[in-house]
């Protein structure tokens, strides 16, 4: 059985299907790695997506602060 799927000169794939019935190639082995503490790689800390959230969401609040206060005089 072959992949079915079409090449970029617009020709059947002529590669072997696996289970998904796709080669290697068009239909992937698998859609990646678990997310969270069952994944090796597993990240804790500084580049957890909660702490890039929290970081973007204080970025966006330093900003409007220093827009905010750029409309102001500073008279004393």
């Amino acid at each position: 059985m072959h992949c079915g799927a079409r090449t970029r000169s617009g020709a059947p794939c002529k590669s072997r299907a696996m289970k998904n019935g796709r080669c290697r190639m068009h239909g992937g082995t698998s859609p990646g790695a678990p997310k969270g503490p069952r994944n090796g790689s597993y990240k804790h800390g500084y580049y957890t997506n909660e702490a890039i959230a929290e970081r973007r969401q204080m970025s966006a609040f330093i900003r409007d602060m220093r827009e905010a206060l750029d409309g102001t005089s500073y008279e004393v």
